[in-house]
């Protein structure tokens, strides 16, 4: 990937605490602007809560097109309590994914120095693995329906989508991740149920075959999902990259979050790699509105994903210097990574990253 000079940032804070972490991580952003010699510019959209019961809008009419506009979108969070589950992450989020085409979710596991995991015994060394799970097909392709609702006939139907495309541009770009990572590992796992879903899985599973032939360097692993489930939490140091579904992939990278410390450190990308795509980096720990306006909320997860979209938009450099400064403030500044027990504040957890750059 060629290096940007000057980045061009949409940035959506959003509802809750959204704002609170996006202006840290934002902060951080400016430091290791000035250290590593580029620029950049923000623009702040307003999108979320308060303007879906002001307008009744999720996304405004050509809103994902003024987001092609920029290098990279940056999501502080959405989720506001006077408006009804899934309406913002149905309206707003998975629009954006699928109207920039963001095929790619990108979910690093890793547990940093000095954060607790609940799994006894293991350290930063053993959990360290990234999902790549396919965003834009599956269960959330919206196809379905009832009939007869509201009686006791009641019939509902949910058709996952799957296609051939889909399952090659995925599982092809998670192979080159997992060259590019240069683990020692060098080991790609597809996470399916190919016995049981023996059409839409079958299809995964012959594209991965055909794929792995391409990269002999990579070995080409594979779990049905129920035990990659179990195999994360007793030996996570088994994974290097994994590749899955849409579906899947967002339930067990939650799990990941809570092996790496939980919400409050996890952070992901909407990435649409090919030529010209706007991909989108956002924390995953939601809105957290009882926090709103506290200092107590935890930032390390968005200056993560400013982290992740340094490295993905033409600053590697800048991306692994915020990483490395994250891992020096949860492993020797920061009690805890629960909100209010951090031992700091959310802007001086903030100023102690941007320190530690």
């Amino acid at each position: 990937m060629s290096t940007k000079q000057h980045l061009r940032l949409a940035v959506i804070p959003g509802d809750g605490t959204g704002p609170e972490v996006t202006a840290e991580a934002i902060k951080v952003l400016g430091a290791v602007a000035k250290l590593e010699g580029f620029t950049f510019t923000t623009t702040p959209f307003d999108w979320g809560g308060e303007r879906y019961l002001k307008t009744g809008e999720t996304l405004p009419p050509g809103g994902a097109q003024e987001l092609r506009k920029y290098d990279a979108v940056f999501l502080g969070a959405v989720g506001h309590p006077d408006v009804k589950p899934g309406v913002l992450e149905k309206g707003l989020l998975l629009e954006l994914r699928f109207q920039l085409d963001q095929y790619v979710n990108l979910r690093p596991v890793k547990l940093y120095p000095g954060v607790e995991t609940p799994l006894a015994g293991k350290g930063p060394k053993d959990i360290d693995f990234v999902v790549v799970r396919e965003n834009t097909e599956d269960m959330y392709a919206g196809i379905g329906g009832f009939l007869k609702k509201g009686t006791p006939d009641e019939v509902a139907t949910q058709t996952a989508v799957y296609t051939r495309k889909g399952c090659e541009r995925i599982i092809r770009w998670a192979f080159e991740y997992t060259r590019r990572r240069n683990s020692p590992k060098k080991r790609l796992t597809l996470v399916a149920k190919t016995n049981v879903l023996t059409y839409g899985h079958d299809l995964w599973w012959r594209t991965y075959q055909d794929v792995a032939k391409e990269y002999p360097d990579i070995e080409a692993d594979y779990n049905h999902v129920d035990a990659c489930c179990m195999w994360m939490v007793k030996n996570p140091e088994h994974y290097d990259v994994i590749v899955t579904t849409n579906m899947f992939g967002d339930i067990i990278t939650d799990l990941g979050a809570m092996i790496q410390g939980g919400l409050g450190v996890a952070a992901g990308g909407n990435i649409n790699p090919d030529p010209g795509g706007v991909s989108m980096y956002e924390p995953m720990g939601g809105s957290a509105p009882k926090y709103t306006g506290q200092n107590v909320i935890n930032p390390i997860a968005a200056i993560g994903a400013m982290g992740m979209l340094l490295e993905h938009s033409g600053q590697p450099a800048a991306g692994a210097r915020v990483l490395k400064a994250i891992m020096a403030v949860t492993g020797t500044k920061m009690k805890s990574q629960s909100a209010g027990k951090m031992g700091h504040g959310t802007r001086e957890i903030g100023d102690l990253v941007v320190e530690a750059l």
